[in-house]
């Protein structure tokens, strides 16, 4: 049964409100902290994708699904705070009226802001490394980034429901674990399932948007598509945690919380 680790949603919501309340300033470091850390998937992933995308290999997308799983497991225990996943936590908690909605709203625009700060701060960190600024080395990023930016509007805003309905999984799921191992394990194959599949996460993606920006890019690139792809994918990454998670959860095991 779901209630042990929705407790857990609870008492991790709290804490975050408690950080906000103390330190707003604090709250945005940590949000921050979550998009550089999914930064470093994005890195590992698309210069890993990139040796097969060259090859012309069917293990591109396996291979770079397989090594950004690195991210999920940086923001789990490296304590960013992502707003895919706030999107769970505090629509949760104040359905079960643990906190006021106009805080929930707060907590979501601030820690997307503080995402937002990170992926800037992380594509200017890359761009000094120089890793990126061949060809050779960069193709398959700035492909990927070409294709979300061009895919229609409302694809976009569905695969963005699928996509945050799986990674709130991939949060939620080991927290009836015990071992770390396992916990990990789970975390990574969910990641692996949500990247393969091609669904989409507004966090990752303007990571990803941001190093593709700061470096030598097509004309196809460009902010126009930046706002056309996570206004949709925003939208549905919203739906995916509030809706399909919160909602849902609140709503199959409301009968087990009465008997309490």
């Amino acid at each position: 049964m779901e209630i042990e680790p929705l407790r857990q949603v609870e008492k991790l919501a709290l804490k975050k409100l408690k950080i906000f309340r103390q330190s707003k300033l604090r709250y945005l470091s940590r949000s921050m902290l979550a998009s550089m850390f999914i930064g470093f998937g994005v890195i590992v992933a698309f210069k890993t994708g990139n040796y097969f995308y060259l090859e012309d290999s069917p293990f591109t997308y396996p291979m770079a699904a397989l090594t950004f799983g690195a991210a999920i497991i940086l923001i789990s225990y490296g304590g960013g705070d992502l707003f895919t996943g706030n999107t769970f936590y505090y629509s949760f908690a104040a359905l079960r009226k643990k906190m006021k909605w106009p805080d929930v709203f707060k907590l979501w625009t601030t820690s997307y802001v503080g995402n937002i700060l990170g992926a800037a701060v992380f594509a200017l960190l890359i761009l000094t490394t120089g890793l990126f600024n061949e060809s050779s080395v960069n193709s398959f990023l700035l492909s990927v980034v070409e294709k979300k930016m061009q895919a229609p509007a409302i694809e976009l805003f569905f695969r963005g429901i699928l996509c945050n309905w799986l990674v709130c999984l991939a949060f939620f799921i080991p927290m009836s674990f015990k071992e770390n191992g396992a916990k990990m394990f789970a975390m990574m194959l969910f990641v692996f399932c949500f990247f393969i599949s091609g669904y989409e996460h507004s966090i990752a993606n303007m990571c990803t948007f941001a190093i593709a920006l700061v470096l030598n890019h097509p004309g196809t690139i460009t902010w126009g598509g930046v706002f056309h792809n996570l206004i949709p994918v925003t939208l549905g990454n919203l739906i995916g945690g509030s809706v399909l998670m919160s909602v849902m959860y609140h709503y199959v095991n409301k009968p087990f919380y009465e008997e309490e």
